[in-house]
């Protein structure tokens, strides 16, 4: 209070050049977008379940027990793609992990596809530096955290990346994702420290996201994987649908978890209820129940890691709608025609122009500016999603009238 702020949940939600309550609400907005979209996948996911476990176990209408999705929080539904899989019997188009491993593809190697990405939208191959000081494979005389990270350790160009890099798909592309971060780095670095951040703090997260979208068949193409990338429909639903159970079902955990901390924060919500309340809105926003009966005196928010550490989460919230828009932006800019999905950057050099202007602003310029440097449009959208996943959603429809569904709970 001693800063002019009510509570801490005000606190965060001042940082994003507007006032709380206005972020608040556009938080909402954003939600009320990408909603319909979500009820679908649940309501497919659902009417599955209820299949597989018989409807005493799973309610034809009522939410999902979260130890059916495979993720304890139920933010990742991606062990669910057997069930899920529009043709499970089609068989994928291109099998990167055995291009990569037939081609003898090393750690170094693998990383620099992602760097030559970048060079190819025009923007500075990497430093000396981050080859030298990046740790690209595990060390065999020490035990080190492997979570893929990126680091920018004086703030002055000596960027980095720590990874235990496997040669796989996986890995591919998140060596993408990690040097969106770099480059972010890199852009920025000759702003005063205080700039030396994110337009705001969903925009780090969106950048790597964005460039990963761009991992596309006809991409693998281009930098000489694989001779040729014809997909057919059934193969592009199954991995439209892959991706889905783990960004569209993320959405509504990504809303609420720092919501359940804005009422705590707020005082709205008693100490005796915290647990009650944490479940009351994965119940409204994500359908998801508990396994089991809680105690009222269990802290369940407590297991993920981000709420004993009193980090922000709703950054991630907001990387997953801005890495859309991003890359339908670019995708506009580079002059790409047909589905979305398909769109790689590839070798654009206006479309890397214009990525740089955003990256070279970091947190100079409010959020609204770096945006509309990129998109032309100064509104985080939502709709870019729909987009993207426009074709799922037409196959979504059609099987949830198929099997006489119904949806919401």
């Amino acid at each position: 209070m001693s800063l002019g702020f009510k509570d801490v949940g005000e606190l965060w939600r001042s940082g994003y050049d507007m006032t709380p309550a206005e972020f608040e609400t556009e938080i909402e907005r954003l939600w009320q977008q990408v909603q319909p979209l979500y009820e679908k996948l649940h309501c497919l996911a659902r009417g599955r379940l209820s299949k597989a476990w018989g409807a005493e176990k799973v309610s034809s209408t009522g939410a999902i027990p979260t130890h059916l999705l495979g993720n304890m929080w139920g933010q990742d539904w991606s062990t669910l793609y057997p069930l899920m899989a529009p043709f499970p019997a089609a068989t994928a188009t291109i099998d990167l992990t055995a291009a990569l491993k037939k081609k003898g593809i090393d750690a170094k190697k693998l990383t620099q596809y992602g760097e030559g990405f970048f060079t190819s939208l025009g923007l500075p191959p990497l430093p000396d530096s981050f080859w030298t000081n990046s740790m690209l494979v595990k060390p065999q005389d020490r035990e080190v955290v492997c979570h893929a990270s990126a680091w920018d350790v004086t703030y002055a160009g000596d960027v980095r990346i720590k990874m235990c890099i496997k040669i796989d798909e996986e890995d591919f592309i998140t060596v993408h994702h990690e040097l969106g971060h770099i480059y972010y780095f890199m852009l920025y670095k000759h702003l005063p420290i205080l700039f030396q951040n994110g337009a705001n703090d969903g925009f780090h997260e969106a950048i790597g996201d964005a460039v990963a979208l761009s991992v596309t068949p006809r991409y693998l193409v281009d930098v000489g994987l694989f001779d040729s990338a014809a997909e057919d429909d059934k193969s592009v639903l199954n991995e439209l649908m892959r991706l889905a159970l783990a960004k569209v079902a993320f959405l509504p955990f990504g809303r609420l978890i720092d919501q359940w901390r804005w009422d705590v924060f707020a005082g709205t919500v008693p100490y005796e209820s915290w647990n009650t309340h944490w479940w009351e809105l994965k119940a409204k926003y994500q359908g998801i129940a508990p396994p089991a009966p809680r105690d009222q005196d269990a802290f369940d928010p407590g297991a993920k890691y981000h709420v004993p550490a009193s980090t922000p989460y709703m950054r991630y919230f907001l990387a997953s709608i801005l890495q859309f828009q991003f890359h339908r932006a670019l995708c506009k800019i580079s002059g790409h025609t047909g589905p979305l999905h398909a769109c790689s950057i590839y070798g654009n050099q206006e479309a890397g122009k214009r990525l740089g202007e955003l990256l070279a602003l970091g947190a100079s310029k409010p959020w609204q500016d770096a945006l509309f440097a990129l998109s032309g449009e100064r509104q985080m959208d939502a709709t870019a999603i729909l987009d993207y996943f426009a074709p799922l959603t037409t196959w979504i429809d059609a099987q949830i009238a198929a099997e006489n569904l119904t949806c919401g709970w």
